[in-house]
């Protein structure tokens, strides 16, 4: 035995292990502390010392000298383990999907983390790494509506010809309307937008009436020709319908995708299209209305003007819909879209951006 200082006595063989655990990069810090602290006990350091180079406290040195007295080496062990590691078996896997997919018993519709954790006896953090491993996410829900239209296939092929190659010497444009726009005024101020805080809006507002915006995008620049009319009419419609005629007169051929609302197959429409017999309208299968670009430029308006937009009248909706579109052909590009698969049914593999 060799003593070190006045508070312990070590053995060469406690001294040399104490001092490599002390030097060691990979044991747990609490390891290195330990060694660290016994060594200074037994070269004499005062508990001030140890306190201030360590940065501990008295009860800590002297819990941790009382038990390398009693248990030597052994009595640096610490006697709460820690939480044993969880590791999500197969087994507690396939449990954990199967139930998600049945859903819960108490008449909710999707589990959430917590809720699994509950009826399974495992954390909600091995729930989330089950579900994330998987790709599963209960509290997401995506909508759909299947067309019932026997002619589906046909149609989409058609209009997406007319994206993908359309003909020499033709415009191609997608026009639809988008109805009853609201020209919403706030009853409260509107608070900007300032640093920390996001633009505030009131809860109470005014109507000061509803608009229809008619809008033809041109698959081949992206560029959009609007119209806005008070009343949504077969008449209006065709008014429309000229202006848009106007904007391509070199065209030997004008093709136009539009949907299968009752205002587009009228008489005065058919009377419309006798007297433009360049002008050929292909329709949309029914319930999909995401073949139409132009649904992809209303989502951007939407965003852009409507959703947030704050109109004292609706002389003022329409001006600020209008000034929109002006500004945007100025930087306007044809929409990207793309039919990834030809294995898959149309609908599931076309895509379309709008910048």
């Amino acid at each position: 035995m060799r003593r070190y200082g006045e508070l312990l006595t070590l053995t060469d063989e406690q001294k040399d292990e104490l001092t490599r655990w002390s030097l060691s990069r990979s044991l747990p810090a609490g390891d290195v502390f330990r060694a660290r602290l016994i060594l200074a006990l037994a070269t004499g350091n005062s508990y001030s010392h140890i306190e201030k180079d360590l940065k501990t406290s008295r009860p800590t040195i002297a819990r941790w000298k009382a038990r390398f007295e009693q248990d030597g080496m052994a009595g640096l062990e610490p006697l709460h383990k820690g939480s044993q590691p969880r590791t999500a078996t197969p087994a507690v896997q396939a449990r954990i999907l199967g139930k998600t997919v049945k859903g819960p018993a108490d008449g909710s519709t999707h589990w959430s983390c917590r809720k699994m954790a509950e009826a399974t006896g495992v954390s909600k953090s091995t729930v989330q790494r089950i579900w994330t491993a998987v790709g599963v996410k209960p509290h997401r829900l995506d909508r759909y509506m299947a067309s019932d239209d026997p002619n589906f296939e046909a149609k989409a092929a058609d209009i997406i010809g007319l994206y993908m190659n359309p003909p020499q010497h033709a415009a191609v444009f997608c026009v639809d309307e988008k109805t009853a726009i609201q020209a919403l005024d706030r009853l409260d101020p509107v608070l900007p937008l300032s640093p920390g805080r996001a633009e505030k809006h009131g809860f109470e507002y005014y109507r000061h009436g509803t608009l229809s915006l008619y809008a033809a995008l041109d698959v081949k620049t992206g560029k959009v020709e609007g119209k806005t009319a008070e009343r949504h009419t077969s008449v209006e419609f065709v008014e429309f319908l000229d202006q848009v005629v106007a904007t391509a007169p070199a065209a030997k051929e004008i093709h136009i995708i539009l949907d299968n609302l009752s205002a587009h197959k009228t008489k005065t429409v058919a009377e419309f299209l006798a007297k433009h017999p360049r002008v050929r309208f292909h329709f949309t299968p029914t319930y999909s209305s995401w073949l139409n670009q132009v649904e992809i430029w209303f989502a951007k308006i939407e965003r852009d003007v409507i959703a947030r937009g704050v109109f004292t009248s609706v002389a003022d909706l329409r001006r600020k819909l209008l000034k929109y579109i002006k500004h945007y052909a100025k930087s306007a590009r044809p929409i990207r879209w793309t039919y990834t698969d030809l294995k898959h049914r149309i609908g599931n593999v076309m895509t379309g951006t709008v910048h």
